[in-house]
């Protein structure tokens, strides 16, 4: 079982565009350069986040996407199955065929699993990412204030 960068990066691209989305459309372009993520493999994302609802596209100078819904109503659980992406920790991707077409003795363990993981997932929502996102943000500009402020009261001390 495994996430892969397709569903991380979308992800990572919904939080990007929750952080700014009160500002108007928020282009890839930004989001690429930002999360250092392939301009195109975003156009493929977007493509795919639009087509589920999660995201509206504004075309001309000053377009980009914006959220198509609140935040606290886009969940992760949805950006993930927007892009296709299957989390299932099971050997037979849910069918239960596993061992000689029928399930293995781990299936239901693997299926339990999947069931949890989604759970959570459906659990943690778009806003929660953005406020912590935003709030680690701050802490760290504040915790570069104090360090500037330090080297330059050691500098007028010195100086």
């Amino acid at each position: 079982m495994r996430l892969t960068t397709k569903g991380r990066f979308a992800v990572t691209a919904m939080i990007d565009l929750g952080m700014r989305h009160e500002r108007g459309p928020v282009t890839l372009a930004g989001i690429s350069e930002r999360q250092k993520i392939s301009l195109s493999y975003l156009e493929q994302l977007f493509g795919r986040l639009r087509r589920q609802g999660l995201v509206e596209s504004v075309r001309g100078p000053g377009g980009g996407y914006c959220l198509a819904k609140p935040l606290p109503e886009i969940s992760v659980a949805d950006i993930i199955r927007a892009v296709d992406e299957q989390i299932d920790a099971t050997q037979c991707g849910g069918m239960g065929n596993c061992h000689d077409n029928k399930p293995c003795m781990t299936h239901e363990l693997w299926s339990s699993l999947n069931a949890h993981i989604y759970q959570y997932l459906e659990a943690v929502n778009l806003d929660q990412l953005v406020r912590g996102q935003t709030e680690k943000q701050q802490q760290d500009e504040q915790q570069e204030r104090r360090v500037l402020g330090t080297a330059e009261i050691k500098m007028a001390v010195t100086g």
